[in-house]
């Protein structure tokens, strides 16, 4: 599929209710309509991610942010239908395909890990410790039907994570911290993806090492991969994301480009998280008050309003999405856009 379309045509956007015409845009790779995920427990079903939307061009990466239980994780494990013990409903669309009402056999087949791959949060947890590196890679291959050349394929993932060969013939354990990260890219790079999920990638890594997972990551968007990128650390998505997408709640309560989240944060809860930065100059950071709600129950308000300071009465009502520059908004003080 080339970047940009060859023709015009009319593309319906659902979460902003509008029909645009599109020729000298970019093509969509991913559009996530109304995207819900639930998982059954003994005391219920919690609402982990609840009516999320938002695109993504080709080449572009959007960065997911947001505390601990947000929703995060699921979002991406949704995308890639790897959700054990939940429920997933709304329309995933990628390469112009629905993904979410085909078969399992029809995903595995055609997309995971051919078009759609992810890199699992914890590196050491996504290695087997009794196989060397190498014997994993050729497991991942012959596992998707890959009738290449095997040695050539696999030397030509570890080099483009900047490890060398010799790492193939060690155990997990043999490697570092940053090593075995980068061995976890690698072999989500195997079938060269066109979009790629990465899950807190630099978490538990020394400064050094997180920054050589950023460059990489940099290097990846350069050579025009799509990528998601779930992380807590707002810095790292400023250097990365074309677009970011603020999570709370299960909920996406932001969505737009990166320039806009950064530069005028329209919802409490966004503006707070900026807040939180240290800053060389200026103000101390902040922190926000309270704790984060209970996904045990379907929202029937606006689940930051226990702890935003700017709660209306409209606020025990669920807040729709409000469109605003470049993505939409969450939140009742912003009606009137």
């Amino acid at each position: 599929m080339n970047r940009f379309f060859t023709f015009c045509k009319v593309v319906y956007i659902p979460w902003c209710k509008t029909e645009i015409l599109v020729g000298s845009i970019e093509y969509m790779v991913l559009i996530v309509n109304r995207l819900s995920a639930q998982y059954h427990t003994s005391k219920g079903s919690v609402y982990a991610v609840d009516d999320v939307d938002f695109d993504l061009a080709d080449g572009e990466s959007i960065g997911i942010a947001g505390e601990s239980a947000c929703g995060k994780s699921t979002l991406g494990l949704s995308i890639i239908r790897m959700l054990l013990g939940g429920k997933t409903n709304g329309e995933i669309l990628f390469d112009g395909n629905s993904i979410l009402n085909i078969s399992e056999s029809e995903f595995a087949e055609k997309f995971r890990w051919k078009k759609i791959s992810m890199i699992f949060q914890g590196a050491m947890n996504s290695l087997d410790p009794v196989f060397t590196i190498k014997e994993q890679f050729v497991e991942i291959l012959k596992q998707h039907n890959f009738h290449g050349d095997l040695d050539e394929t696999i030397v030509n993932a570890i080099h483009s994570v900047s490890l060398d060969n010799v790492v193939l013939k060690k155990y997990p354990h043999e490697l570092s911290g940053g090593m075995k990260q980068r061995v976890v890219i690698a072999m989500a790079l195997l079938l060269r993806p066109k979009f790629v999920i990465a899950d807190e990638p630099t978490t538990a890594l020394d400064v050094l090492t997180q920054a050589q997972i950023v460059n990489l990551l940099k290097k990846l968007k350069k050579d025009g991969m799509s990528f998601m990128l779930i992380t807590h650390d707002l810095a790292v998505l400023s250097e990365i994301a074309d677009k970011i997408g603020i999570m709370y709640g299960g909920h996406m309560i932001e969505f737009g480009s990166s320039h806009e989240i950064y530069q005028n944060p329209k919802h409490p809860y966004t503006q707070g998280l900026l807040e939180s930065i240290p800053k060389l100059k200026g103000m101390p950071p902040k922190y926000i008050k309270g704790i984060p709600p209970s996904l045990l129950e379907s929202p029937t308000r606006c689940r930051f309003i226990e702890r935003c300071p700017l709660a209306i009465e409209k606020c025990k009502t669920v807040p729709p999405k409000f469109k605003t520059k470049t993505g939409y908004v969450r939140c009742w003080l912003y009606d009137d856009l």
